[in-house]
């Protein structure tokens, strides 16, 4: 039996679109741009013939002149990827389209589908979204042709003529060509703009030719069998819960509560997800039985069923199993700093902003707005900072070769001038000499990404790390530098230790391998990964991983003792963070100090802990009233000592009044130590004797600061609540019950901390079954047991375990510790022919849990 290959099918997938885009502009959004990466498909469309690869929300008038194959004919065709809804990459395909000359062809290729153009709340297309966008994208550019061909026409700040309005005004909203985008095309008026484009062209009068199709396989492929969606695409971002009792975060799926909602009530990440999901299978040409756990993949497997027909009838498909799995059935994995060398990558490198922010604070709208539907997710695209850990310490020699290679690239640029320097060379030249200064400029130059996309190597690298541990990985990649720098010199000066990989051996390979220009190209994939390693390993940034796994531990460990003990380390650790708050060092983590956000997320962990090892410890959640009394003091008290780290969305309102009240008491102190007493000035004396001038102002006062108090108390009551909410999970209650008794069957360790995928993994390769698993009976399966089944033909119900091919979707997102955990119960079942796909809506990291379940999604 063929393994199944994520990467090789998306691969297959931008092949069967070959055709267009052969001699074709290929324009990519920011999610698409994302997958591709990871893909390693941009010298796949390079060898299908495109003539450019480009950014869609990036474009420039400099794109049709880049053309990597030896046609001299301009480009008359564009090709668009884009990863989210066609109304939200509809303005940057215009802006393509009336910026590039001679196009006479525009292929739109949408991951979404055109049955979610049509539910998805936003979108204003309809059952036959993919036919209305070609005449709405038609009748936009046409609009725009003629506005450009009419010089004295009035034009607004949107871009509209005044005193008309278009068929389809909401679509010429979403166009945004104002001013500012002139900027972007290279034009400086109106009357060039007409010029340039539209006037003198003699193929203005040829329509343009739209084709719109649904390209599904936009993914970010970890390894063949592990996948994330891009962050940026519409199906990541979508809203998977509404703000209503058993939501925590739209971000989130809501908490388990047994039941299934209403049509009308599904939320829009479930349904395209669903759609994902179902086109997924087509194209990887399996056939799936679908089964669920939690209510909101239940409501999903309900979609796809919903979808499937008598399709797959006298066809031959691979059979396989999906298991759909919401991520509130387990907070807890996600939530704690686990031993894995990848997810140390993601949280400790700095990620790229996302490209609509960026567009939308470029352009004239530059508020940005909360959309009810969306949720803006941390991009996978990192940056390597290689110049950091590259670059030799000698500066003067480094700042020497660098000038000689600009220097003798000015002189190839400009051949007349050659034999005398620049003033403009000359001047940055002194420049450079500042240490700064090189600094700045040198770290622009040498920037790296977590993926090599210019070799194949780097996507293997990234599979055989993914599952590591943290000492594991860095072996590793020590390993594959040794191996790089035998093949370059077959006697390599290595002065490293032997046994565990430090960050100082890592950092000396590197500068080894890098230092003539020819390795650093060649072994650029092993390189950048190598840097990220080091980076992770970085004390700046392994202490604080490494506290938090210390403290994570030992809330693990007074979990098992008593909710008392648990109870008042939860509080320690809050309180540490009013200690370094007083101290000034409420961001040197390197001493295991926390700040406030940090000691919420392990109030989470605590709270979690405490539901499934003390339920009935107190009426509203696991603890006392006692406890948890002692525990809100701690977090009231912390706030007050340093309101500035109680930016959440829990204290929005308050945050302005609790930094004034602390410059107010830090005004009243005096540094000299002398007593406010003996400081009397002339208005004072003024006011001598007038006792109810003193009364009324204390009154002021202490009643401002009592009144702050109880809101701030009532806040972190809120908090409680929400908290009790994340201990309750009545939903999980079934499965953590039958999943315990499963592992008391097995005599497994109760104290284990392996996470939900490892325990279900387990039991279902061992044919246990799931407590709680719903299986989702498809179009055929209905009809054999309502109509045939009365005559004795019946269809056994299947199990998951009886597929050798078995897709786990966790709806909410996965981490890099699950990925391992899927290893290990695959290794541990006596089937090593079982294939496991591993896929979520996105990379989590805990600072990922942190934003989702305080930030401005929060549904606290």
């Amino acid at each position: 039996m063929a393994t199944v290959d994520v990467i090789k099918c998306c691969h297959d997938s931008i092949r069967q679109a070959s055709e267009n885009i052969k001699d074709a502009i290929v324009y990519l959004d920011a999610g698409t741009a994302e997958s591709f990466q990871f893909l390693g498909a941009f010298p796949l469309l390079l060898e299908l013939g495109a003539r450019a690869v480009c950014s869609l929300e990036n474009m420039s008038v400099v794109d049709k002149v880049v053309d990597w194959n030896t046609g001299s004919d301009p480009a008359s065709k564009i090709v668009v990827i884009t990863s989210c809804l066609l109304s939200d990459a509809h303005r940057y395909s215009l802006r393509c389209l009336s910026a590039l000359q001679n196009v006479h062809g525009c292929a739109v290729y949408t991951s979404i589908s055109e049955v979610s153009h049509s539910a998805y709340p936003d979108s204003p297309l309809g059952p036959d979204a993919f036919r209305e966008y070609e005449i709405l994208l038609n009748q936009d550019y046409e609009e725009l042709v003629k506005k450009h061909e009419r010089p004295h026409t009035v034009v607004n700040d949107s871009g509209l003529k005044e005193g008309s309005a278009s068929e389809e005004e909401g679509w010429w909203e979403l166009t945004d060509i104002d001013d500012d985008s002139s900027r972007d095309y290279g034009i400086s008026n109106a009357k060039h703009r007409g010029e340039d484009y539209f006037s003198g062209s003699e193929d203005v009068g040829q329509k343009l030719v739209v084709s719109v199709h649904h390209f599904p396989l936009i993914l970010c492929p970890l390894s063949p069998r592990v996948f994330v969606l891009p962050s940026e695409g519409s199906t990541a971002e979508a809203s998977l819960s509404s703000e209503h009792e058993s939501s925590i975060s739209s971000g989130l799926p809501p908490l388990s509560a047994g039941k299934l909602a209403d049509a009308e009530d599904v939320s829009p990440g479930a349904n395209l997800t669903a759609q994902f999901l179902y086109h997924l299978a087509l194209k990887m040409d399996l056939k799936l039985e679908i089964f669920s756990l939690g209510d909101l993949s239940k409501n999903v497997g309900k979609l796809m069923t919903d979808m499937s027909s008598l399709y797959d009838v006298g066809r031959r498909k691979r059979s396989a199993g999906l298991l759909l799995i919401d991520r509130t059935l387990d907070l807890l994995t996600p939530c704690c700093h686990g031993d894995s060398l990848v997810d140390r990558m993601f949280a400790s490198l700095p990620r790229m902003q996302p490209a609509s922010s960026l567009s939308l604070l470029r352009g004239s709208q530059s508020q940005l707005k909360i959309s009810p539907h969306k949720v803006e997710r941390a991009r996978l695209t990192v940056q390597i900072p290689l110049d950091k850990y590259i670059v030799q310490e000698d500066k003067e020699s480094s700042n020497f070769q660098l000038l000689e290679n600009i220097e003798a690239f000015l002189n190839g640029w400009d051949a007349f001038k050659s034999d005398a320097p620049s003033a403009d060379f000359m001047k940055f030249r002194k420049n450079l000499n500042d240490e700064s200064c090189f600094q700045l400029n040198e770290s622009k130059l040498l920037h790296g990404s977590f993926v090599s996309t210019d070799n194949f190597r780097g996507a293997q690298y990234l599979e055989a790390i993914l599952d590591r541990r943290t000492k594991d990985g860095a072996m590793l990649v020590k390993k594959w530098l040794q191996e790089c720098l035998r093949q370059e010199s077959p006697t390599p000066n290595m002065n490293t230790r032997p046994g565990l990989a430090s960050k100082s051996d890592l950092q000396s390979m590197l500068r080894s391998l890098a230092k003539r220009q020819s390795s650093f190209v060649k072994n650029k994939g092993i390189i950048q990964l190598a840097a990220a390693t080091v980076h992770a390993l970085d004390e700046s940034h392994s202490a604080s991983w490494d506290a938090f796994n210390s403290a994570e531990k030992i809330l693990h460990v007074n979990a098992a003792d008593t909710s008392q003990s648990l109870a008042a380390q939860i509080s320690d650790l809050i309180n540490k963070t009013v200690l370094a708050a007083s101290r000034g060092q409420k961001h040197n983590k390197s001493q295991g100090l926390f700040t406030l956000e940090d000691a919420l997320l392990l109030t989470v962990i605590g709270y979690i802990l405490a539901g499934e090892n003390f339920p009935t410890s107190g009426s509203g959640g696991p603890f006392t009233w006692q406890e948890e009394h002692f525990m809100k003091e701690a977090i009231v008290d912390a706030i007050l000592e340093n309101p500035t780290v109680s930016r959440l969305k829990l204290f929005q309102g308050l945050l302005d009044d609790l930094e004034a009240k602390t410059k107010l008491n830090k005004k009243n102190e005096d540094p000299s130590g002398h007593s406010d007493a003996f400081e009397l000035d002339d208005d004072q004396w003024d006011s001598w004797g007038d006792d109810d001038a003193d009364k009324d102002t204390s009154k002021d006062e202490a009643y401002s600061d009592m009144q702050l108090k109880l809101e701030l108390r009532d806040r972190v009551d809120n908090l409680f609540k929400f908290l009790h909410k994340l201990s309750g999970m009545k939903g999980n209650s079934a499965l953590r019950e039958g999943m315990s008794a499963l592992e008391s069957r097995r005599n497994d360790d109760p104290s284990s901390t392996k996470g939900l995928l490892y325990k279900i993994l387990t039991n279902v390769l061992d044919h246990n079954p799931i407590p709680g698993m719903e299986y989702h009976s498809s179009t055929v399966g209905r009809l054999f047991k309502s109509g045939f089944g009365r005559f004795g033909i019946g269809q056994a119900k299947p199990s998951l375990s009886d597929h050798n091919i078995i897709l786990v979707f966790v709806v909410g997102g996965i981490n890099a510790v699950e990925v391992r955990e899927v290893q290990e119960a695959i290794a541990r079942s006596s089937r090593p022919d079982v294939e496991v796909l591993l896929g979520g809506t996105t990379l989590l990291t805990p600072d990922d849990m942190r934003e989702l379940l305080f930030g401005d999604y929060s549904h606290i």
